[in-house]
């Protein structure tokens, strides 16, 4: 027996037309989701000046932000499991954008601070039901569907960014910002909670239950810790480099606060692009392919950063390579765990535990290093995180083609 096994998730949802309406509805809570999720980056600089801090100090702000993502993930994949899911995506949707209208109007720090790791909290809770629903939902044709949701994610992701930089060159201030994007997540938020979910897979079993073999069972667990350090350094090399680069081009003076709000908006919307791209492959080609090709993209655009630190052209085609690269690694290796172990709401969480550690780390180890080594600090940690990423992508690529002897 091998890891590779195929598992058939069933829905209770049996109406097509409902199951386009709740994916739709799943897609627009992403958008929702990036809107949220890519605002911190090009209004570091303002927010720090609201509070009086540091980039050091704000820094923390990643931080908090990743360890609520981080504790929402734990929490709320348990939470899928014992309740109905839409009406717990629509209830963290009302939640961020309290949040988000919340934060221009902080001036101290830790209540700031405070309230990032909150706003962490309910985006993880979002996301890890998002992607645990919609396997639910779609079972083992889900590889499409999951590269489309997270298109949409860097739909949102794309246009977070502009938002900030059309407000900041009509007023000079990130509040309106911040509330625009508030009040685009409400809609959404109070669809989601009038669709119907669909069940676990565990309350309608596609086949009769046999307890796997202890050395399955083994197996699997260390499978999934595999892939959560695989998360662990993509998700931290992607929210490095998407939320620190328009502070290093600031500080590189590669640009003003607006051409590297819009240097951002170049990182999601090519991520955007690039996980539009990946759903015809996604049904094409197999996970592990896509990932490698994926992988390389990413070191090739962060070199080309590294080797034109002053060329403003190298930066933008680097920017948008590491985006473009980055756009299917995370919907592809959730699609790529589902076909080698079941998938449940705390399977999943663990996957964005390990994402969450590494957004929490890795970007605050930039901020603590940014000021006293110099903007290219950014890209090297990015690319040793890169690195280490591909080499743990190899070790999980053997270990599936492992056969394991079953007792």
């Amino acid at each position: 027996m091998t890891t590779s096994e195929t598992v058939t998730y069933p829905s209770a949802i049996s109406s097509r037309r409902t199951r386009i309406y709740v994916t739709v509805g799943y897609c627009a809570a992403f958008i929702a989701l990036g809107l949220a999720t890519a605002a911190l980056g090009p209004t570091l600089t303002d927010l720090a000046n609201n509070t009086r801090a540091t980039l050091s100090q704000i820094s923390y702000g990643f931080t908090a932000t990743a360890l609520g993502y981080l504790l929402g993930s734990f929490l709320g994949g348990r939470l899928y499991d014992r309740r109905s899911g839409n009406p717990v995506m629509g209830t963290m949707l009302l939640l961020i954008a309290l949040s988000m209208a919340l934060i221009p109007l902080v001036r101290v720090l830790w209540l700031l601070i405070g309230l990032l790791l909150l706003l962490g909290m309910f985006e993880g809770a979002l996301d890890v039901g998002g992607n645990t629903l919609l396997v639910w939902l779609h079972g083992e044709k889900v590889g499409p569907y999951m590269n489309a949701l997270h298109f949409f994610f860097g739909i949102g992701a794309f246009l977070s960014p502009v938002v900030v930089a059309w407000t900041l060159a009509a007023s000079g201030g990130i509040a309106r910002a911040y509330w625009i994007l508030a009040l685009l997540i409400v809609p959404v938020a109070v669809a989601m909670l009038r669709l119907p979910s669909p069940s676990s897979s565990a309350e309608t079993p596609a086949v009769p239950y046999a307890p796997p073999a202890p050395a399955v069972r083994r197996t699997s667990a260390l499978l999934v810790v595999l892939i959560a350090i695989f998360f662990f350094l993509y998700v931290g090399s992607e929210t490095s480099f998407g939320g620190w680069i328009a502070t290093y081009a600031k500080a590189a003076d590669l640009g003003d606060a607006t051409t590297a709000a819009y240097l951002t908006s170049v990182f999601w919307g090519a991520l955007t692009l690039g996980r539009l791209l990946s759903i015809p492959l996604a049904a094409r080609l197999r996970p592990r392919t896509l990932l490698l090709g994926d992988l390389l993209g990413c070191l090739l655009s962060v070199l080309v950063v590294i080797a034109w630190p002053d060329v403003l052209a190298a930066l933008w085609i680097g920017t948008f390579g590491a985006g473009f690269s980055m756009a299917s690694i995370f919907p592809t290796m959730i699609s790529f765990a589902g076909r080698h172990m079941a998938t449940t709401g705390k399977t999943t969480a663990w996957f964005f535990v390990g994402g969450s550690s590494g957004g929490m780390l890795i970007p605050w180890l930039i901020g603590q290093w940014f000021e006293s080594t110099g903007p290219q600090v950014t890209v090297f940690i990015v690319l040793a995180s890169l690195l280490l990423n591909l080499a743990m992508f190899s070790v999980i690529i053997r270990f599936v083609q492992k056969p394991v002897a079953a007792n």
